[in-house]
């Protein structure tokens, strides 16, 4: 293979002309024969048992300089990335300008490349970090939701309904004096102040006792989904066969020793607050990276190429994918079920997906101007934890995961964790 030429013809795109010799031509020519003869038949041989020189002469001299060709010119595109050592990241337009018998075969390719990055001032970024302290009342809450799912349900009878009940109530609804479709039930079970009806009617219900009868004024809203209730004003009949209720555990240390494996109700709070504070944690922590991220992006200067941004739209499709295989449901089933299209399917990951290819971009550039580098040692540690992570035999990820790969994505961790170690950061509390 020779290359012709090397232009840069675009931003991001590299014309080259190149050509395979007349030899290397000939022997693709004879491995097409070679492959397709025992399909041939020609009168007076068996089949598959033709001379190439007969089959050429039978069907004309090019019969087989399609398949030749096809099944060099990847080979041939290979060794030029290789040989002018591009960077592609979209598949080549490929153009045949000539094949024969004495020149072999040329070809134009054109191939889109990865951009050239400049970046400066990423270290020592000014940023804010927001630091939360758990309260008393943060953890009394998360106790209470505790309560609440070990609740017993008891009748009541003695009292009113009141807020936190489950209404068990007949209830039958006028508009203009009309009862309307849908607006009628028999016993239905209603937990009060849970918002599950129309704004107003569970307030209206409080102070309702069993057996009364009571009207309840409500107003649809204007964006009620039945277009001939929005905004319209109705009354409800109802009456109340039930009342429950819930009670609650004491809390106290019986209650943590029935809750959880601690000994003492102090034991389980401070249980509580040391994980909502360790969320509380993550979460600023999180923060923290996403307003490095933006910084890091505004840094770099490039102009990315649009096939570089869909190709990680199709990743985050096929990712989408996978995270659904447990329900069965395909990106093809979300279409119909959605009644969308894969264009606008695929629009939803565009802005991830362009503001992921930035942040890859500017952190290797980093990487490459601090001369970051990655051991043998950083990749078999990464290796082990992804083997514990997937559950999965250390020799088995190996054999998925390149070691070249996985090198580029540590490269890639540690440039952004020099731009987090260098940030000045300053905390402040919400």
């Amino acid at each position: 293979m020779e290359i012709i030429s090397n232009n840069k013809t675009a931003t991001n795109t590299v014309e080259v002309e190149f050509k395979a010799s007349a030899e290397e031509f000939e022997a693709a020519v004879q491995a097409a024969y070679l492959k397709q003869k025992k399909n041939i038949s020609i009168p007076g041989f068996r089949k598959g048992k033709a001379p190439r020189k007969m089959i050429e002469t039978q069907y004309g001299e090019g019969v087989f300089y399609e398949d030749a060709v096809n099944g060099m010119y990847q080979k041939a595109v290979s060794e030029v990335i290789d040989e002018l050592k591009l960077d592609v990241v979209d598949m080549p337009n490929i153009e045949v300008t000539e094949v024969s018998k004495e020149n072999g075969v040329s070809f134009k390719a054109t191939f889109t490349v990865k951009p050239e990055v400049e970046i400066a001032d990423y270290k020592g970024l000014k940023v804010t970090k927001t630091v939360k302290t758990v309260a008393d009342d943060e953890v009394d809450a998360e106790i209470q939701r505790i309560r609440e799912r070990d609740a017993r349900i008891i009748d009541i009878t003695d009292r009113a309904l009141e807020k936190g009940d489950t209404a068990v109530f007949d209830f039958e609804g006028f508009v203009d004096g009309e009862a309307f479709e849908g607006g009628k039930a028999e016993k239905f079970s209603l937990e009060i102040g849970s918002g599950h009806f129309i704004p107003g009617f569970e307030d209206a219900m409080i102070g309702k006792n069993i057996g009364e009868d009571f009207d309840v004024n409500v107003t649809f809203p204007e964006d009620y989904n039945a277009e001939n209730l929005a905004g319209k004003p109705a009354v409800f009949k109802c009456k109340i066969h039930e009342i429950k209720g819930k009670e609650y555990a004491e809390l106290d240390d019986e209650f943590a020793k029935d809750v959880s494996e601690f000994d003492t109700l102090k034991e389980l709070k401070d249980d509580i607050r040391a994980k909502l504070q360790t969320r509380a944690d993550d979460e600023a922590k999180s923060k923290l990276d996403a307003d490095l991220t933006e910084m890091v992006i505004e840094k770099m200067q490039a102009e990315v190429p649009e096939a570089m941004i869909n190709n990680r739209v199709d990743d985050l499709v096929r990712d989408w994918e996978y995270r659904n295989r447990y329900q069965g449901i395909t990106v093809q089933d979300y279409l119909k079920f959605t009644n969308t299209t894969i264009e606008q399917f695929k629009e939803n990951f565009k802005e991830p997906a362009e503001k992921q290819v930035k942040l890859r971009l500017a952190l290797e550039k980093i990487a490459e101007l601090e001369n970051i580098t990655v051991t043998d040692e950083d990749i078999e540690n990464e290796y082990k934890e992804m083997a514990e992570a997937y559950k999965m035999e250390l020799d088995k990820v190996k054999s998925v995961v390149a070691a070249e790969a996985l090198a580029e994505d540590l490269k890639v961790e540690k440039a952004f964790d020099l731009v987090r170690e260098s940030a000045e950061v300053t905390e402040a509390t919400e």
